[in-house]
């Protein structure tokens, strides 16, 4: 079974009673997705619907198997009131993390209850072998959740660069052999045979946070990843910022940090990306004389041993990083910025030096933190999405049983 385009039809007859039933179905939907278990008095009071729309609602939705009974209140004089919430085996759906070093992936109910989850290194030799690698794990999920794969509704693929709706092509992937080819989306696709998004893995991570993690309730903040490479993932408004052409966040690109930045490898790679990532972290070091196999994870562990050429690479980064957030922060004037990725997580050492830096050089004071979600937070934003698809997708499925009624 080949997978399909990712963008979901709900349109209706303008102006007639079933575009306003599907609206109304949908806040309901919406509301008990957000509040439930809850009652129909509840969700006629908090959502300006009267009583016999949310009826009506509700009833739809139990018939598409969307919502459930949840018991009755208890507590209050006289019938006790049903309650309802999300029927979390209405929909499954699959999360996927695509890195350089690691596929992770996950398979969740449609409450976001994961049931089962992965992590495998990534076979990079490919593009072929990692879309074959994706696929095996996706479906060995599903297996392992003793779900059959035609219940999977959606699935979400995190990864490194800009996707672009319009060609179906990832660009600026470099970390990943051939995954900016054409056709990569369509051979995940059929490799998947289901409904799937792409989207950019930093973007992700922003989303994850938004849901589980320290950017819940915060409807301006920046996740600023800090690993391999550099990137930032936007909320603003509570939305996830992609830009024109999704490049929004790409802050590895800008002009800052040690190399020229009208160098050939600057304009393909990123300054501040070859200055603060993993390899100029490594760089770093070299240049001030630290010997042997070095790698970020290795020279940060040194710093925590007291090693004073380890701590002065650090002291660098956190120049960097500062130097990133300084970018970032008067253009968006984010209330947080999160730190993550497999540097931007050591707080214990970069926290301080990065916020020290920051009063030096911008009078704006964001407040900053280390996310909570560490290496998970790309693979929660990828579950978090597949799941508003899935339920729009799950939501329009049940109007199209209604108007067969």
């Amino acid at each position: 079974m080949r997978g399909e385009a990712t963008r979901i039809d709900e349109t209706f007859p303008g102006g007639t009673p079933s575009l306003l039933r599907a609206i109304n179905e949908r806040s309901v939907l919406e509301f008990v997705r957000r509040m439930g278990p809850v009652s129909r008095a509840q969700i006629a009071r908090d959502s300006d619907l009267s009583k016999p729309t949310v009826s009506q609602a509700l009833a739809s939705l139990l018939e598409a198997g969307l919502v459930r009974e949840a018991g009755r209140a208890s507590g209050k004089r006289g019938p006790a009131a049903v309650l309802y919430e999300l029927n979390p085996r209405a929909g499954w759906v699959v999360g996927i993390d695509v890195g350089r070093a690691w596929v992770r992936a996950a398979i969740a109910n449609l409450s976001g209850d994961i049931v089962a989850r992965r992590d495998e290194r990534t076979m990079v030799k490919s593009q072929r072998a990692l879309i074959s690698q994706i696929g095996q794990i996706a479906h060995a999920l599903a297996a392992e959740a003793g779900l059959r794969w035609r219940q999977v509704t959606f699935a979400t693929v995190g990864s490194p660069g800009v996707f672009h709706p319009a060609t179906g092509t990832v660009e600026l992937a470099y970390a990943l052999p051939g995954w900016g080819r054409t056709g990569l989306v369509e051979s995940v696709q059929e490799e998947l045979g289901t409904k799937i998004a792409f989207e950019n893995d930093v973007n992700l991570a922003a989303l994850g946070e938004q849901w589980h993690g320290l950017g819940k309730n915060v409807p301006n903040f920046a996740y600023v990843h800090v690993g391999t490479g550099v990137g930032a993932g936007l909320i603003l408004n509570g939305e996830l910022f992609r830009g024109h052409a999704g490049a929004a966040g790409e802050v590895g690109y800008l002009p800052l940090g040690s190399e020229d930045p009208r160098q050939p490898t600057s304009r393909r790679l990123g300054a501040l990306d070859a200055a603060a990532g993993a390899r100029g972290v490594v760089a770093t070091a070299r240049s001030l004389g630290m010997q042997g196999p070095l790698s970020a994870k290795r020279i940060f562990a040194a710093a925590r041993r007291g090693d004073a050429t380890a701590a002065e690479v650090v002291r660098l980064e956190a120049e960097r990083i500062a130097l990133a957030i300084a970018a970032i922060v008067p253009v968006v004037d984010p209330e947080l910025v999160v730190l993550g990725g497999g540097i931007g997580s050591n707080g214990d050492l970069l926290l301080e030096p990065v916020e020290r830096e920051l009063t030096h050089i911008s009078p704006f004071r964001p407040r900053i933190e280390v996310s909570v979600l560490g290496d998970e937070a790309s693979l929660h934003g990828a579950v978090a999405t597949a799941l508003q698809s899935a339920q729009a997708l799950l939501f329009a499925r049940g109007n199209e049983h209604g108007a067969r009624r």
